[in-house]
């Protein structure tokens, strides 16, 4: 038996017409683009926000660290023992009290990378200690990402 001539074609018609045309892939490529021009700048947008969100809540993580030390040792870590103590034993402490480590990893560089600042007795804090990061600039002062985390407010 013979195959129908006319179902042939069609489905050589259909074979033909698989594909895309190059002007269809273009039409989406553009339409990738656009889209990607308006949703990227809102979602980048909120990289510097997530980034001081992070800074807050590690120095949130860092004070409590820092008032278990000073629970156990009647005292918070000198300016230049710094939150190295709260990881190791400082060679320089008076007391055997060191009940630590008081993290249960290495101190973290704030979210841009930079240490934070820990002072004490604090500058601003003159009661406890001054611990903070200075934002994206890495310098004092400075709105938006550019902001100080501090650790007293």
């Amino acid at each position: 038996m013979r195959p129908n001539v006319t179902s042939r074609c069609a489905s050589r018609r259909a074979l033909t017409r698989a594909g895309f045309t190059l002007i269809e892939i273009l039409v989406v490529i553009a339409v990738i683009a656009i889209l990607a021009s308006l949703v990227a700048p809102n979602v980048f947008q909120h990289v510097g926000t997530a980034r001081s969100t992070t800074a807050r809540s590690q120095v949130e993580m860092l004070a409590t660290a820092l008032d278990a030390y000073r629970l156990d040792n009647g005292h918070y870590p000198s300016t230049a023992q710094g939150l190295t103590a709260l990881v190791g034993a400082p060679s320089d402490e008076p007391g055997a009290n060191w009940r630590g480590p008081y993290l249960r990893r290495a101190v973290p560089l704030d979210p841009w990378g930079k240490p934070y600042v820990y002072r004490y007795p604090g500058e601003a804090n003159p009661a406890g200690f001054d611990l903070l990061s200075f934002g994206a600039d890495g310098r004092a002062g400075g709105d938006g990402e550019n902001a100080d985390i501090l650790g007293w407010q």
